[in-house]
């Protein structure tokens, strides 16, 4: 900030400069115009400067690789619930990848549970950790599989897009980052489009994808995730006992046989190009009080444990006979919310 600072300095000085100094010196025109040319120069040397640049604009690259780690970090352990594997998987994986300055391949995680255990959330807090706007920045592109790619007619043209989008993008910043969300309503074969992009490449067409991240989000699995969850339960053991190998492979092979997957029989895992299938438990009672609680709190009103309960109580669980788990994870605990409180 030294330099900040003595930029600063030197532009104040100028715009102070005729305050200081006999007006007959020079003509006051003359006066003005090196007056403001100056200070001109000044600071545009002092926002040139990429560092300081970026302070006020979005770069790519923007965070310092160790700074976005301990961001996500830190969201994941406040704010995700009852997803150890996702917490300790999405954190190494990402930490890791950062971190390495020889990377081989892009960095592609494929996320798999019920709809609102968190996966959407987890996507987003990666997008935060590293760029600033989050989901909003330029460096950050989504797609959703029904808004995006809606017919099945127009495959090869979505392929031709998507391609061109994703070349162009990393061209521009090769710390790109895509989310697929919906893969399980993606049409099956348009993924594999992007194959050579995640591929071992140097270069592809004088661009290198090696420092792009992608993220595929998908209800497909979740079955087999609940099998061994359930498995878990009914043998006594918590959660937190279940490893990632207990599910990871299992995990890979469902969503490849699934023909409702959009990984259906995907060249994608039949390469095993993707780095990581992170599975997203089902929520049991307990995390769906601690959804309540956070966002309670997050709309800055005292927490009551009675509104809590009710909400809790309200959602729906499964299996019918056991009621372990919340069929709509956390995702309806927003609009409840409204119904208690006069916000």
């Amino acid at each position: 900030m030294k330099l900040r600072r003595g930029a600063l300095r030197a532009a104040l000085a100028l715009v102070l400069l005729p305050l200081l100094t006999p007006a007959s010196a020079v003509e006051p025109i003359s006066l003005g115009l090196a007056i403001a040319g100056a200070a001109a120069s000044a600071l545009t040397g002092f926002i040139s400067y990429p560092r300081l640049y970026c302070y006020f604009r979005e770069c790519c690259l923007h965070r310092h690789d160790k700074r976005a780690a301990a961001a996500l970090q830190e969201n994941l352990d406040k704010k995700l619930f009852g997803q150890h594997l996702v917490s300790k998987v999405v954190v190494k994986a990402v930490r890791g990848f950062l971190n390495n300055t020889n990377a081989k391949k892009p960095l592609a995680l494929s996320l798999h549970g019920w709809t609102g255990t968190g996966k959407n959330f987890v996507s987003k807090i990666v997008a935060e950790s590293i760029y600033k706007s989050g989901l909003q920045s330029k460096y950050v592109h989504q797609f959703v599989a029904t808004l995006h790619f809606p017919h099945a007619h127009s495959i090869n043209l979505y392929k031709d897009q998507l391609q061109s989008w994703i070349r162009g993008n990393v061209s521009i910043c090769p710390r790109s980052l895509f989310i697929f969300d919906e893969m399980d309503k993606m049409h099956a074969g348009l993924i594999d489009s992007i194959k050579p992009f995640l591929d071992y490449y140097e270069l592809l067409d004088g661009v290198s994808y090696r420092q792009a991240i992608f993220i595929f989000l998908s209800n497909a699995g979740a079955e087999k995730i609940t099998e061994v969850a359930l498995d878990f339960w009914r043998n006594g053991r918590t959660r937190e006992d279940i490893q990632l190998t207990d599910i990871q492979n299992a995990l890979s092979v469902s969503v490849f046989n699934n023909k409702n997957s959009g990984f259906w029989h995907s060249t994608l895992i039949d390469r095993n190009l993707i780095d990581y299938f992170i599975p997203f438990l089902p929520l049991e009672y307990k995390h769906v009080k601690m959804c309540v609680r956070v966002e309670i709190e997050s709309r800055g009103y005292t927490v009551d444990e009675d509104i809590v309960s009710r909400i809790a109580d309200e959602m729906t669980y499964f299996p019918r006979e056991e009621r372990i788990y919340s069929d709509k994870g956390c995702k309806t605990v927003d609009a409840k919310l409204d119904y208690y409180y006069d916000f």
